[in-house]
């Protein structure tokens, strides 16, 4: 290959490695704002997902008012009554409920050793197996790299060590990115 051409299919390497990030990135978004958009068949385009973020924040509100949670408590109890909606109902709240709400899980990034010259990166789910009768053991959640997957391990407490000072959301992204990401340095 000529000096050009070498020089051609570097700027064009880089050029992709800009910009298809980038555009699967605004396309992936463009795709799940279209499917917001379109879950009520309103003719304005973008009303549709501002009635939807409405209608998802009123019904925040009146789950948390005092009067109309016991409502929302005999609609949890009855859908925990159907066999098989109760296991993707609790599954999908559990999960939902580890990014966001009160039980945030996800926030103590740890390192656990698996052999004497092997580590991993993870995440503490459950501290107390008590309940199993496992007091020696924690739950520890291994994400899979470059997937929305992952493991839950029950792993001896000594063989866990909490990350102190780094950021799980980076500890996250590193794992998911197959330890391509850059770990962020702890803040002090």
């Amino acid at each position: 290959m000529s000096f050009t051409s070498k020089r051609l299919l570097n700027y064009f390497l880089k050029g992709l490695l800009f910009v298809a990030p980038l555009a699967l990135t605004i396309y992936i978004i463009f795709l799940i704002i279209q499917f917001l958009d379109n879950l009520l068949p309103v003719p304005i385009p973008g009303l549709g997902i501002l009635i939807v973020f409405a209608l998802i924040t009123f019904i925040g509100y009146l789950a948390n008012i005092f009067i109309t949670r016991p409502v929302f408590d005999l609609v949890e109890k009855w859908l925990f009554k159907i066999p098989l909606v109760n296991i993707l109902y609790t599954s999908i709240k559990d999960l939902m409920s580890a990014f966001v709400g009160d039980k945030k899980k996800f926030n103590t990034p740890v390192i656990v050793k698996l052999s004497e010259n092997m580590s991993r990166l993870g995440f503490i789910t459950q501290d107390d197996l008590s309940v199993i009768g496992e007091e020696a053991l924690v739950a520890i959640y291994f994400p899979h790299s470059y997937n929305f997957s992952g493991n839950c391990f029950l792993v001896p407490k000594e063989n866990v060590r909490i990350l102190k000072g780094v950021n799980s959301t980076d500890v996250m992204k590193f794992i998911v990115s197959g330890g391509v990401s850059e770990l962020n340095p702890p803040k002090i």
